[in-house]
């Protein structure tokens, strides 16, 4: 009964105030990684930034990818009657039987138990059309030919790695096959846990969005890289909370490989490093860093006062000693 009441409640809201159309032809994935219950959504489309519309997951409930001539109120609206109970194909039953628009959408859902849904309207425009498989759908419109869903539906089952790479795949054999018939623009991906923990931002694995380049997989795949680097760079972190500075320094390494140019990263493992007492490890480090840009001098100077280096005489006596050893050719 609580499933047919809320169902009813939110086509009332549907039938009344539906968003605003964009034309955001495109090709996307919705998926649940089967080994971590991971589910996500990634995109691309030659309109700017494809992600704010295409987009959405709710970690413990599912993903939805709604393009074509697009209704927005898909992510939100399918998420709660997915959330209330109803099965994906449930849920886009019943926002499409309220739709005027059906026709130019196309939408698909996944949810936490790996169900999936996929709508491609009669008026959708060429080529178009979409795959379910077991845990994913792929679909597209306004491609240059009809081989790009089934290219992206044998790289996706082919894929091995986690969930971002194996969508990333998809992804780029829709590009590799033809892809928007327009060319290319943005790209999205979002990836949510398969359990939530209420708490939202805990909950997201990786939100990604290129909303304007002439390469935008290209520059997708980099974020993603760059995302993959900064999770080393936590675990590492989290390895010297633990006290085990053989998985920090392993971890540190992960991360500078991932992002050999990146300063960031290689400044804070240094100083990780040094205040666990590894100062003749980090000092190389520093070295390097203040020699590219000596306003990371200043910077760990202010370490101290912010309490990231302790304010006693040992803590001072640590930030000269980087100091003045690594600022020495």
């Amino acid at each position: 009964m609580r499933r047919l009441v809320l169902c009813f409640a939110v086509l009332a809201v549907a039938l009344t105030a539906r968003g605003v159309e964009r034309p955001t032809h495109t090709y996307s994935i919705v998926a649940r990684d089967p080994a971590t219950g991971q589910l996500g959504v990634a995109v691309q489309s030659h309109w700017f930034s494809v992600g704010s519309m295409v987009s959405w997951a709710e970690a413990g409930v599912g993903a939805v990818a709604t393009q074509s001539f697009v209704d927005p109120a898909y992510g939100p609206r399918g998420l709660e009657l997915m959330r209330g109970g109803l099965s994906p194909e449930q849920a886009l039953a019943a926002l499409t039987s309220v739709d005027e628009g059906r026709d130019v959408r196309q939408v698909a859902f996944v949810d936490v138990a790996g169900r999936v849904a996929a709508h491609t309207g009669a008026r959708c425009i060429e080529a178009a059309g979409h795959h379910v498989g077991e845990g994913y759908s792929v679909q597209a419109n306004m491609m240059l030919n009809d081989r790009v869903v089934p290219a992206m539906a044998a790289a996706y089952e082919a894929a091995e790695g986690d969930l971002a790479e194996r969508m990333m795949r998809a992804l780029e054999a829709a590009q590799a096959t033809g892809g928007d018939i327009r060319g290319r623009q943005s790209a999205a991906m979002l990836i949510v846990k398969g359990a939530s923990t209420g708490r939202p931002w805990a909950d997201r694995v990786l939100e990604l969005r290129v909303e304007d380049h002439p390469e935008p997989l290209i520059e997708l795949r980099r974020l993603i890289t760059v995302h993959r680097a900064y999770e080393r760079m936590n675990a590492g972190d989290v390895a010297v909370e633990q006290n085990d500075l053989d998985r920090a320094k392993a971890e540190y390494a992960a991360a500078a490989a991932l992002l050999p140019g990146n300063l960031e990263i290689r400044y804070w493992a240094a100083v990780t490093l040094a205040t666990a007492g590894e100062v003749d490890q980090a000092l190389p480090v520093f070295r390097e860093i203040f020699a590219a840009d000596p306003n990371w001098v200043e910077l760990t100077r202010r370490l101290v006062p912010a309490g990231l280096i302790p304010d006693t005489a040992e803590g001072h006596a640590l930030v000269e000693r980087i100091v003045t050893a690594a600022s020495t050719p």
